[in-house]
């Protein structure tokens, strides 16, 4: 959390928020206020607000009416609240312009027809997984997945391909965090850590309903030029449509996407990114690599 802008907050947190809310200025209380009110199941309700926030309903309160001034938020129906529209301008300007979505874009286009499941495109914040970037199919239902959206990087398919991609301390140091903050995970967390060392060896990693039931996804870690991890290539879909005969076939394909926007990224040197449209052969995404 950034360095606090005027006093220190004088309300209790829940537990495992403590020392971040004990340091938090109004600019900090705002930012949390305006992540929790784009989270899926907008509009949200005062309460559900202050307790996403861990912050007091009338602190939430007193920056909901400040932010509605400025445009970021709006009341809803029900003395609920939504974003506002100058919140939106923002966001889709940002993406829009996001480094490598360019890039990213023609390459889930690409999985999402082949495969006919959603894919998409996330980074890391924190302790989280963000999707930036969303490749939908035509269906009868939908998966509810938009930009915005946020996943425990623990319990996510792309948060455990960029764990996995990272060397070994690092990724041990995002399963201590999470220990230290006492947050029990519904999955235990020796399967997560042999997930992520099974997904460092094949290219990607399988959220097997570790969050959401009925849902499985598969995602591969995406470097930049400099071989950092920026973020991750996924595909999500209900069990149904993606049983384990579809991970073995369609998990070398996401790791080729994540190959060929790494490739397009300058990683390594490779080549740039050359989406083809030639037939998969051997399981994996046609690229032109």
């Amino acid at each position: 959390m950034g360095k606090p802008v005027n006093s220190r907050s004088k309300e209790q947190p829940p537990a495992g928020r403590a020392v971040e809310h004990s340091v938090m200025g109004p600019v900090d209380k705002a930012m949390e206020v305006l992540s929790a009110l784009v989270e899926t199941g907008a509009p949200h309700r005062l309460a559900d607000l202050a307790r996403r926030t861990g912050l007091t309903k009338p602190t939430v309160h007193r920056l909901l009416r400040g932010l509605a001034g400025s445009g970021f938020v709006e009341p809803a129906e029900g003395g609920s609240y939504r974003a506002g529209p100058r919140l939106l301008g923002l966001a889709a300007a940002a993406l829009d312009s996001g480094p490598g979505l360019h890039l990213i874009r023609p390459v889930l286009a690409e999985l999402r027809t082949r495969t006919g499941l959603l894919a998409h495109y996330a980074v890391r914040d924190g302790d989280a997984a963000v999707c930036l970037e969303v490749s939908e199919p035509a269906r009868e239902y939908a998966l509810e997945l938009r930009p915005g959206s946020r996943a425990p990087l623990l319990l996510s398919a792309p948060g455990l391909a960029m764990l996995a991609a990272l060397p070994a301390a690092e990724t041990e140091s995002a399963f201590a965090a999470e220990d230290a903050a006492g947050r029990p995970l519904p999955v235990p967390a020796v399967d997560l850590r042999a997930e992520t060392a099974a997904a460092a060896e094949r290219g990607y990693a399988v959220d097997d309903q570790y969050e959401q039931e009925d849902r499985r996804a598969l995602a591969s870690a995406v470097r930049d030029a400099e071989g950092r991890v920026v973020g991750a290539v996924a595909l999500t879909g209900l069990v149904f449509t993606l049983d384990r005969a579809g991970v073995e076939l369609y998990g070398p394909m996401v790791r080729a996407a994540a190959r060929a926007v790494s490739a397009g990224l300058g990683s390594d040197g490779g080549p740039r990114l050359a989406v083809a449209r030639r037939g998969v052969r051997a399981g994996e995404l046609s690229t032109g690599l």
